[in-house]
């Protein structure tokens, strides 16, 4: 690859060393069809059934390739849709903007997702990653609106860039081996997580649970940020977010966010040994999840959404040990019950806290640590290079695209 300068015309900052030409500025319409998602009549439930991928938001931004849609439609409620053939380009439109998908068959999606069926001219994967190459422009149109919202006719007039078909064909290709690495990381990374999962609960029967206790008996909770508006965030103080906490069993200080803190301002601080539980989700198996706090910072915080408990000494839970009580699954059935809720879910705290539950000896929860600890280590380096890898798909779409 080589350099190019943007001065003369529409160039981006690097391309592979043959590519000549001035790229064309063109229109999302431009690369294809555009199609709105729509949704079979769900009162009729022969519409679904097991035989159609129907994408949702929540299937997008996973990884390139859809595969599996958590529902899935029957061949009627599949007739009744806008169907997209192998190779269209899905983007989220409505709520959470820009989450990106590729169909690897033939599919349709809801009325969140516009797609692109791609002309026979561009090359798909070239569309896939113009498209996300643009996608934090596309977010600040419609960052001040309180439901964020892309239109059809809206997407079909925003701009791009687009350049010969030789030349898409490379990008296209290159930056999917860079993702096909990246859905590798992430699966070694969910092996690991679900290997540590598997030892933890074995070893738990193992050594069994000897003490019986509750949280109430042995410290105490504290609630997160109070009283902050949008405006506080984004420099100041660490606080540590609630994705830190729901997707870590220990808290991840390279993850934190910024909250502006007054000197004369009363807020909670995060200890080493405290445990970080979320209060709220979409379902009541995540209620609960936990993280625990094993570094040295002098002044840290906790999300608004998560609740902090802090024991008073650790003669009866070692705090190496804690990440994996809490995550083994027989304290996540004890979590399940505590949420409740229809259509969000929120932890009942205090009830949570009196539970009883019965843990290990100490001596017992020091050889559990010892022996999850270097599978630990072992994630913390496959997530660092997952980041780096990502880091890297990152500066290369911005150098690669104009």
């Amino acid at each position: 690859m080589k350099a190019k300068s943007k001065k003369d015309g529409n160039f981006p900052n690097l391309r592979f060393g043959e590519s000549e030409g001035e790229w064309e500025k063109i229109k999302i319409k431009d690369f294809g069809i555009i199609v709105t998602g729509n949704t079979p009549p769900t009162k009729d439930t022969d519409n679904y059934g097991s035989d159609y991928l129907w994408a949702s938001p929540t299937d997008l931004g996973k990884s390139k390739y859809i595969t599996d849609t958590k529902t899935m439609l029957s061949e009627k409620g599949f007739k009744k849709t806008r169907k997209l053939p192998k190779g269209s380009i899905l983007v989220t439109c409505i709520g959470i903007i820009g989450k990106m998908g590729m169909a690897a068959e033939e599919m349709a999606t809801n009325q969140q997702i516009n797609s692109v069926i791609v002309n026979d001219n561009f090359d798909c994967n070239f569309v896939y990653y113009a498209i996300s190459s643009q996608v934090s422009k596309y977010l600040s149109a419609v960052s001040q609106q309180v439901l964020p919202i892309i239109s059809k006719s809206v997407f079909e007039e925003l701009n791009n860039y687009s350049t010969n078909i030789k030349e898409q064909k490379k990008i296209g290709h290159f930056l999917t081996l860079l993702d096909e690495r990246i859905s590798t990381q992430i699966q070694i990374i969910e092996q690991l997580k679900s290997l540590m999962r598997g030892l933890n609960n074995n070893l738990k029967e193992l050594y069994g649970n000897e003490i019986e206790i509750s949280l109430q008996q042995l410290g105490t909770s504290y609630s997160g940020l109070l009283g902050k508006s949008a405006e506080d965030f984004g420099s100041g103080k660490p606080f540590i977010t609630y994705m830190n906490v729901y997707k870590n069993i220990v808290v991840d200080e390279s993850m934190v966010q910024y909250v502006n803190i007054d000197k004369n301002e009363t807020q909670n601080k995060v200890q080493y040994g405290d445990v970080l539980f979320t209060v709220s989700s979409e379902t009541p198996q995540e209620v609960g999840m936990s993280a625990v706090y094993l570094g040295n910072s002098d002044e840290l915080y906790l999300n608004s959404f998560c609740f902090g408990y802090r024991p008073n000494d650790f003669d009866t839970l070692l705090p190496e040990y804690t990440p994996y009580l809490f995550s083994c699954k027989q304290f996540r059935k004890i979590a399940y019950p505590f949420a409740q809720g229809s259509t969000r879910f929120n932890l009942q705290k205090t009830d949570f806290l009196k539970k009883k539950f019965k843990t290990p000896t100490i001596q017992n929860q020091k050889k559990t640590s010892t022996a999850l600890n270097a599978l630990s280590e072992k994630l913390t380096i496959e997530q660092k290079l997952l980041s780096e890898y990502q880091k890297q798909k990152k500066y290369l779409l911005n150098q690669m695209f104009i």
